[in-house]
């Protein structure tokens, strides 16, 4: 019996954990300069776009389902960040908004993926080309 498909180095899956984690490991010191975590951060980057987005849209930009969503919403409100609505129409639609106090934030973040970039030794035509198979694989 070959078990050679149960290496460690013939998993695709190995490196894109290791490397998410790492990527995420740079970020922190940023972050820490601002007061959120990474998950808050991608949450905060989808409000500076949208300012007002349903939490189910949300939570398919982030690929992150309503169990993780909830508690990460519950705590950005809690720093002033965001607010929580529900739709009168429909109770069962929440709506979340950017505060003032999170558009301030934003400030604060605008330097952070030069930072970053500073950071991950790849020319620009390699991370074009990372990102695009990243997202290949994510739509599948």
């Amino acid at each position: 019996m070959n078990t050679d498909a149960l290496k460690l180095e013939n998993q695709l899956c190995f490196p894109l954990y290791a490397c998410a984690k790492e990527v995420v490991r740079k970020y922190k010191p940023f972050l820490d300069e601002i007061g959120i975590t990474y998950t808050q951060y991608i949450t905060m980057m989808v409000l500076w776009e949208h300012r007002s987005i349903n939490v189910k849209t949300l939570g398919e930009y982030l690929y992150l389902d309503s169990g993780t969503l909830t508690p990460l919403l519950k705590k950005l409100e809690g720093m002033g960040l965001i607010k929580r609505r529900r739709l009168e129409t429909d109770e069962r639609n929440v709506i979340v908004d950017l505060t003032e106090q999170g558009e301030k934030l934003k400030l604060d973040a605008v330097g952070i993926p030069e930072k970053i970039g500073a950071c991950i030794s790849l020319e620009e035509e390699e991370a074009k080309t990372l990102y695009r198979i990243l997202y290949k694989i994510l739509k599948q």
